[in-house]
């Protein structure tokens, strides 16, 4: 490429119902790319009779010959290997290719050559996705593409186009409302970098989805007086009655697109004159629900990255859905701030991205994807051996799981803590930390000692707080950042971030000093504290080095061993070993704790993924901010499962990962898995879900334990005592409706269920079962085996965590990363009882961390030990 075609860059944003692309000059100047003399491109792709493809409007044009060959949004495939258009199956990747390569023509015939390129991607996208979309730009003939995260590219423009301040250290939240999907994210500029610090977004909701609830408002008043259009609308039998479905569908679009400049426009009906007239005031009571779960879930967004709106520097709608009124309506009514759309809101993510084109070599966070060799390449990264400690073979990389069920534990997220309320995803991709713990079950394992002890409550003798202990972690006018802690028994490990290095203590809770110390010279400053019996396990990301797992002694601090992991993959703690699985390579390896490689599994390429258990034993003592045991009995943890392309594998991790028993999964890809001692536990997130469990003691079909309707949805599982189990469901998007139910696993049969509001995580409490949340306006229930609401009303509108199966703590505020005074409340899970135990001043109570008797934060640049039982 010769210097001055260096001037020119492209910038792309393939979306799941439109793709558009920004040309920069080299004079700065900026243009959207016209594709067949339009800036927008629908994403559509169709297959003739002889395999070729065709994309945008000739292929939403030709998808009138056969509709069954034309797929209108292929990226919402990413996670399938090929779809099947009429008689051919297409990969995946080539269908991208297709959207991308047209973009290439196009560029072409408008600077003479194809310039340097920069592709977005939703935040939450996992390597392999974005290993896909890379693939897709090198079939399409791109040279190597920078992928930047589509947040990122909305900042970027707001900043650098619009010119609207976001200071250093300040937030800006993304709502970008798309065909397909909503995707929020929370985007903070450090030092002129922007940086994803929380994301989430609701897969099912998009245009397409207000698409389908005007046209069911519109089947109100078509089926009654013309049924054979209806059907139809709902049920084509025929090419051409598909049609007249998919003309239908266009005309609804385009009617809401008009309303949002017009009070009224009309929709036309297949075979028929006349035509129907759709208000303003209809379209917004249709959508109003819809848009009002958007808000709630941005809220969450919000919420999670430990900020309330008012501190953000701004709020940017983008995508084309946001163009409805009501959007920006609601949200500046629920979270007082005034949003920004602009008139045409699908082209600032494509030309935001132009400013994360930087010259080679210069690396920045979002970094470029080489092309792979493959559509799914097996990405190995051998581990570096550390102060003499030999590791073996090649390795996959490695990423944590959440202390749910299998993961390590996990200590309170630097950036936030609580989760937003669960959306559906696809099995694969990364298990974070927060949604895990919503499905954590346990089973009381029968036999031996637990003959005797497995029904022992453990209840604490709550007092009011006292200091336990303190430690300066820097000077008095230090200024830290991004504090986690993590306690197991009686040792908490406390991280941070000053001077751009980590640094790591380990403090003595019975001595009251500091054991030893971990110092690392890295700008990654988003780091997970996973301690467990057999050593500490550290995981960082951000900056711009690559993600790391580390394996520490834990009697010492010394690096037992360091591996790369990717945002897919996973590990479990298990009895002699811990293992891991590679999302990307498809392997499972397992790994001795002084870092020695012990075996290795290739798995199945289908969608494969592994579960570890949760046991009885786990859930008596205490549990993170997300309901998963920070305390793990890994002595009894031998088996775990993988979930292998339309088989279920029970596998013994004593045995090199062996086969022991197989069933065949006959779940869709929105299941959830959920080990639990001798079961697992699948339960679907979409509509008409159902709840199963497999006995992994024999063969057989699993057991239906419940089964949803239409329009409820899961959001939380777990047992609630022996032979019980509980599940937490709602239909309005906002949770006003959330419904807690309580199943017998022999009847197969509901026991009982309850109103439980707001909530959306469920914490088994020994006999008694805690549904809490942490969103605008907290909430909490607790309850018997019976069904009665045990919670005194000054700790419903609080959070609570389980310290024992006995003893609950409730934090009055949710909790951030922000320095504020913070009290606590000690109750008894029996019966509801309460203690005031006192207020902790000026901690960032995200970064703290408990036993069974006592709790530590980060104040300042302190570490703080209070003690409360």
């Amino acid at each position: 490429m010769t210097q001055p075609q260096q001037g020119f860059a492209i910038g792309v944003d393939l979306g799941t119902s439109n793709t558009v692309a920004v040309i920069r000059h080299p004079d700065g100047r900026t243009r959207p790319l016209l594709v067949d003399g339009a800036p927008i491109m629908p994403s559509g792709v169709y297959v003739d009779e002889h395999g070729r493809l065709h994309v945008g409007r000739d292929a939403h044009r030709m998808a009138g010959l056969d509709p069954s060959r034309f797929e209108p949004n292929p990226k919402r495939r990413i996670d399938e290997l090929a779809v099947l258009l009429g008689d051919r199956e297409i990969a995946t990747v080539d269908l991208l290719a297709a959207i991308l390569a047209a973009v290439a023509r196009a560029a072409v015939e408008a600077v003479g050559f194809l310039p340097a390129a920069v592709l977005t991607h939703p935040a939450a996208w996992g390597a392999r996705r974005r290993e896909t979309l890379a693939e897709a730009a090198r079939r399409a003939g791109w040279p190597p593409v920078r992928l930047v995260p589509e947040p990122v590219a909305a900042a970027r423009y707001f900043a650098d186009v619009l010119r609207r301040p976001v200071a250093v250290g300040s937030a800006l939240a993304v709502f970008d409302f798309g065909g397909g999907t909503l995707d929020v994210a929370v985007v903070r500029n450090d030092n002129g970098r922007f940086t994803v610090v929380a994301s989430g977004g609701v897969e099912d909701l998009g245009g397409l989805d207000v698409d389908a609830a005007i046209i069911e408002h519109l089947g109100t008043v078509i089926q009654p007086t013309a049924p054979d259009v209806w059907a139809v609308i709902q049920r084509p039998q025929s090419t051409s009655q598909r049609r007249d479905r998919r003309l239908f569908w266009e005309d609804v679009r385009g009617a809401k697109e008009m309303l949002s400049r017009t009070t009224v426009a009309p929709i036309t009906l297949p075979g028929r004159d006349q035509a129907l007239h759709l208000t303003r005031e209809e379209l917004e009571r249709v959508t109003e629900p819809l848009i009002r779960r958007a808000v709630w879930q941005t809220a969450n967004v919000v919420h999670s990255a430990g900020l309330r709106p008012d501190q953000l520097a701004g709020m940017f709608l983008v995508g084309g859905s946001s163009r409805l009124p009501l959007a920006a309506r609601l949200l500046h009514a629920e979270l007082g701030i005034a949003p920004t759309v602009l008139e045409q809101p699908e082209l600032p993510v494509a030309e935001g991205a132009l400013a994360e084109l930087v010259p080679v070599g210069y690396v920045t966070e979002s970094v470029p994807v080489a092309p792979p060799t493959a559509a799914y390449p097996a990405a190995a990264h051998p581990p570096v051996p550390v102060s003499g400690v030999p590791v073996s073979p090649p390795t996959a990389p490695i990423s944590p799981v959440s202390g749910g069920f299998g993961g390590a534990p996990v200590s309170a997220p630097p950036i936030s803590v609580p989760p937003p309320a669960p959306v559906r995803r696809r099995r694969t991709g990364l298990l974070v930390g927060a949604v895990a713990a919503v499905v954590v079950l346990a089973l009381v394992a029968g036999g031996g000692y637990w003959f005797f002890f497995r029904d022992k409550i453990n209840a604490v003798n709550f007092k009011t707080v006292s200091s336990a202990g303190e430690l300066s972690l820097a000077g008095e006018d230090a200024s830290i950042t991004y504090p986690v802690t993590a306690t197991l028994g009686s040792r908490t490990y406390a991280s941070w971030i000053a001077d751009k290095k980590f640094h790591l203590v380990a403090y003595d809770l019975d001595d009251k000093k500091k054991a030893w110390s971990y110092d690392l010279d890295t700008d990654a400053y988003r780091w997970q504290l996973l301690p467990n019996a057999n050593g500490l396990i550290l995981i960082g990301s951000g900056g711009t080095a690559k993600p790391t797992l580390r394996l520490l002694n834990t009697s010492n601090g010394k690096e037992r061993a360091q591996l790369e992991f990717a945002t897919d993959d996973r590990v479990l703690f298990l009895d002699s070993v811990w293992v891991v699985h590679s999302g990307a390579s498809k392997k499972t390896n397992a790994y001795a704790w002084d870092g020695t490689w012990k075996w290795s599994v290739d798995d199945d390429k289908k969608s494969t993924d592994i579960r570890g258990p949760v046991n009885a034993t786990d859930l008596r003592g205490p549990a993170d901010f997300g309901g998963g045991p920070t305390n793990r009995d890994t002595k009894s943890r031998t088996k775990y499962i993988s979930i292998d392309g339309g088989k279920i594998n029970l596998r013994d991790a004593t045995n090199g990962g062996k086969i022991v028993r197989s069933w065949n999964d006959t779940s869709d890809s929105y299941a959830e898995y959920a080990m639990s001692d001798d079961k697992l536990f699948v339960y679907g997130t979409s509509y008409k879900y159902t709840v199963k469990a497999y006995d992994l003691s024999k063969e057989g079909e699993p057991d239906q334990l419940y089964a949803g309707d239409d329009k409820h949805r899961i959001s939380s599982i777990a047992t609630c005592g022996a032979g019980r189990f509980c599940v937490l469901d709602s239909a309005a998007s906002d949770g006003s409706d959330t419904t807690l139910h309580m199943l017998s696993v022999a009847d197969k049969k509901e026991l009982w269920h309850r109103d439980a509001k707001n909530t959306a995580l469920l914490v088994p409490v020994g006999k008694q079962i805690l549904a809490t949340a942490v969103s605008s306006g907290d909430s909490s229930r607790l309850y018997s085996e019976d069904g009665t609401q045990l919670l005194k009303p000054e700790d419903q509108d609080a959070y609570g965590v389980r310290v024992t199966n006995g003893s609950l703590l409730f934090f009055a505020k949710a909790p951030s990363q922000y320095a504020a005074d913070l009290a606590l409340v000690g109750v008894t899970s029996s019966d509801g009882s309460r203690v005031a135990l006192g207020t902790l001043p000026k901690v960032s109570s995200s970064s703290c961390s408990w036993n069974a008797t006592k709790i530590a934060c980060i104040a300042g640049a302190k570490l703080q030990v209070w003690s409360f039982a």
